[in-house]
């Protein structure tokens, strides 16, 4: 991904910022404004995420990707960046379903729910580092190996926000059972559902669907995690093109060891159109283990969701027939981006459910434990946690069904959505149950309570599927493209500067008012509900001091933003936190609208987290306008590359031994 710049000049840099405030009620006004612009236009920096060359990848091979007609997005998340608020995505809160789906699902909820209480057995599992057989057979019955896969081809035919509400119930009984069971639809043929061809689809879902066949995705390699363009297995085709002959090896797979079919990731050599050259694309293709040369290492060992099973996979010599492509030669980066941005709702949901079982575990020993006279959850301390603890599940299940209701709207900009609920879900799941087992004391830590292992088998959710650290990359990163080419199309406008006076206009008069502390005319009003009036008053003027620091930031590095890490991950905490107001926001004005028994309820979680969420985005802005912030990234890389020098701590030992 580039960054390009202009002009580096820094006294030049903020003229758009400084502007004076304009008119904007007449033709003298507006070709001031012009002509103010022109200096812009001219000398300061036109600073543009062009569209993505390099990676910024994740072990879900995140890139950015280029946007088209980016100003007319209509992600909430995309135009945030922008200091914009576009509400259709957001508002109101999805109602998806029809009557028919929502009765299936209602169908699907009891016994799926029953299931796991009486056949299921967890800890079991988490002993015998395996799903029990009879467990596994009993999913394969229940059709939950196939639940997104059309009935026509044999699954049940979900659509997303049937699919993420049967997750939530897994993920709060077994997540080793979860990763079983998403390691084989949300990813390992999620592919085929995406991009496959009718013949693809026909010949390998309906046995993937009944579970007869499993399936696995296959891209991280022992040299290639996060950067997964550096991934060094390859498939050369036959001169007579019929087939790919791949070869290479792939560690940390989940399923690895039972799968049958395989989303495989491989380098092509590719002539390039335009030079001649012979360069090497990402290709995906499906591998049946029938292929022969395909085999699998002994089961890893792991810290947590130990049923699951994780092996490498080798592929020897591998014949792969050519109709075997997953969508386009050299369209595989493709194809593993769609895969993993279509699945992270899925986690989200997942992980509200097990936040759900573990708040339970929580208040029903708050409720009965006594002590100093009283039960302990009327005393401050433990109310606190309890609160907060309700306040992360909110937000994650809000995200959950938010991105879910998108993508069945039709939404196709859902990227950075998914990507922060991913991190969110993640990180609150963790949270929760840390203090879960506080609120539980010495109980919470031992084995027969079962907290313990869902601790251990959480703590991989911040790393797979796209660790939390590069999304957070890839968040920030894809915001500031989308602010960019705002920036662009601005200056693409001044060399008509008469023609579009009133957008030059609304453009200096909008920054102008930004740079005064003064409201640009962001308003929520009329669509929140009244009762939240105060908490989307504080999500518009984060939105806004959020959008500017933005264009500040994008004007001040320029190309060198990609490089500013600790700047990025700063723009990603504020855009996680203002996503999280605007999903509450909408959720609980939905419920006061429709007056449920939980309104006022959902009313103070919003507010609650409005607040607190709000505090964390000006704090976190005032740290990027912050000059002392610059000595602090600084001591902070200083610290740590002594450290690396070292080979560890560099202060000796305070007793000098």
């Amino acid at each position: 991904m580039l960054l390009r710049k202009v002009s580096q000049s820094s006294s030049l840099c903020g003229t758009i910022l400084r502007m004076p405030p304009v008119l904007s009620g007449g033709q003298r006004q507006a070709v001031a404004a012009v002509q103010n612009t022109r200096l812009y236009a001219s000398q300061a920096a036109q600073a543009v995420l062009e569209k993505p060359a390099a990676a910024v990848g994740s072990d879900a091979g995140t890139k950015v990707e280029k946007t088209t007609a980016a100003v007319e997005s209509k992600s909430f998340a995309v135009n945030m960046f922008k200091g914009q608020i576009t509400t259709p995505q957001v508002f109101p809160y999805p109602s998806v379903m029809n009557e028919e789906q929502e009765q299936f699902l209602r169908e699907l909820v009891g016994p799926v729910g029953k299931f796991f209480e009486e056949v299921n057995d967890p800890a079991k599992n988490d002993t015998l580092e395996k799903v029990e057989d009879h467990t596994m057979q009993g999913l394969k019955e229940m059709g939950a190996f196939g639940l997104q896969v059309p009935a026509d081809l044999g699954g049940l035919g979900l659509s997303n926000t049937q699919y993420a509400r049967l997750v939530e119930i897994v993920g709060s009984h077994d997540l080793g059972v979860g990763i079983t069971l998403g390691a084989h639809q949300s990813i390992g043929f999620k592919g085929i559902l995406l991009f496959g061809n009718p013949a693809q689809k026909e010949k390998y879902l309906p046995k993937l669907a009944t579970g007869e066949n499993v399936a696995a995705f296959c891209l991280t390699e022992p040299a290639s995690g996060s950067d997964a363009a550096s991934i060094k297995t390859t498939a050369v085709q036959s001169p007579c093109g019929q087939y790919f002959t791949l070869s290479g090896s792939k560690i940390w797979i989940s399923n690895g060891g039972l799968a049958e079919i395989f989303t495989v990731f491989a380098k092509t050599p590719m002539k390039d159109p335009k030079t001649g050259e012979m360069k090497d694309k990402i290709t995906a293709f499906i591998v049946e283990r029938s292929f022969g040369g395909v085999t699998h290492g002994p089961p890893e060992k792991k810290m947590g969701i130990k049923a699951s099973n994780t092996a490498e996979v080798y592929f020897d010599n591998v014949r792969v027939p050519a109709d075997c492509v997953l969508g386009e030669v050299g369209g595989g980066f493709k194809v593993a981006m769609n895969i993993l941005n279509n699945g992270r709702f899925g986690m989200a949901a997942a992980l509200s459910g097990t936040m759900k079982g573990v708040i339970t575990k929580a208040v029903d020993h708050a409720a009965n434990r006594t002590q100093f006279g009283s039960k302990i959850h009327n005393y401050g301390a433990i109310q606190e946690k309890m609160a907060r603890m309700t306040m992360l599940q909110y937000v994650t299940e809000s995200m959950a069904y938010m991105i879910s209701g998108n993508m069945d709207s039709g939404a196709t900009e859902f990227q950075i959505e998914a990507a922060i609920s991913k991190i969110f879900a993640s990180e609150a799941a963790w949270t929760v149950t840390d203090e879960c087992i506080q609120v539980m004391g010495g109980m919470g830590f031992m084995k027969d309570s079962g907290v313990e292992r869902v601790m251990r088998d959480l703590r991989i959710f911040r790393i797979f599927e796209g660790t939390n650290d590069i999304l957070r990359l890839f968040v920030a990163l894809n915001g500031f493209q989308n602010a960019g080419n705002q920036l662009k199309s601005l200056q693409k406008a001044l060399k008509n500067p008469l023609g579009n006076a009133g957008l030059l206009a609304g453009e200096m008069t909008k920054r102008a008012k930004r740079k005064a502390g003064l409201s640009t005319g962001l308003t929520l009003q009329g669509t929140v509900h009244p009762e939240l009036a105060q908490s989307g008053e504080l999500t518009v003027k984060a939105i806004e001091q959020f959008g500017a620091v933005v264009e500040e930031l994008l004007i001040k590095h320029g190309k060198k933003i990609i490089d500013e890490q600790f700047v990025l991950k700063r723009v990603a905490d504020c855009a996680i936190d203002l996503y999280a107001m605007i999903v509450v926001l909408s959720r609980a004005s939905r419920s006061l609208s429709q007056g449920h028994a939980s309104a006022q309820h959902e009313k103070m979680l919003c507010e609650t987290w409005c607040m607190e969420a709000h505090e964390r985005v000006i704090r976190d802005i005032k740290t990027l306008h912050s000059s002392e912030s610059r000595q602090l990234f600084k001591n902070l890389r200083a610290i740590s590359t002594a450290v690396v020098e070292n080979g560890g701590v560099v202060s000796p030992h305070p007793l000098g031994f």
